[in-house]
């Protein structure tokens, strides 16, 4: 089996937060703990011309990401007991519940905020990928839930290959840092200056 990634069309992003709310759902998640998050990105003003009205120069878009189950995770040796583990078959980047004794140093690792801590059960966690979904044939829920198709999922060598190799967008720390496997279609306004 291959390395498998995320595919996000940031064009499509309408920021209804389904996917959010799905993964939340699926994974009965307590408030303010979200393994997938979509952010709202706004910048620019309205600017009144003394002759001719209101001109605008806004952005705005929507941005839905998880964890991107690295190449390179941060979080993996960080881990001082061993429970965050990179699945050699597929990839997948996963915290045994069993073993995790809540230091919180994988949250801090984390470049992307993908570790989520539980005060609750003072562990952490994080998207598995919805492996016991795909063990059945099904999809990762934020995939089969996201109402405009923005969201896709698959072997990340084939997605690049579709998609191209666009890892970085304005606001997420540089992809350098652990090699993130994750395809973007940017929006318009997300792009970085040299994509």
């Amino acid at each position: 089996m291959a390395q498998l990634g995320f595919y996000i069309n940031q064009s499509l992003c309408s920021g209804c937060k389904a996917c959010t709310v799905a993964c939340k759902d699926k994974n009965n998640l307590n408030v303010g703990i979200n393994f997938r998050r979509v952010y709202a990105y706004e910048e620019g003003s309205f600017l009144q011309k003394p002759t001719s009205g209101i001109v605008q120069n806004v952005k705005a878009y929507y941005f839905s990401i998880a964890c991107n189950h690295c190449t390179n995770p941060r979080c993996v040796p960080t881990c001082p007991v061993g429970a965050i583990s990179k699945n050699k078959d597929n990839g997948v980047v996963t915290i045994d519940q069993d073993v995790c004794q809540g230091t919180q140093l994988c949250v801090k690792a984390c470049p992307y905020g993908a570790p989520q801590y539980n005060k609750k059960v003072f562990r952490s966690n994080k998207c598995d990928f919805c492996l016991d979904l795909q063990e059945k044939g099904e999809d990762p829920v934020c995939v089969s839930t996201c109402p405009m198709g923005a969201i896709e999922f698959g072997p990340i060598d084939e997605l690049r290959k579709k998609y191209g190799r666009v890892s970085q967008i304005k606001g997420m720390p540089s992809s350098k840092i652990t090699n993130p496997n994750l395809v973007i279609l940017p929006h318009k306004d997300a792009k970085l200056s040299n994509t």
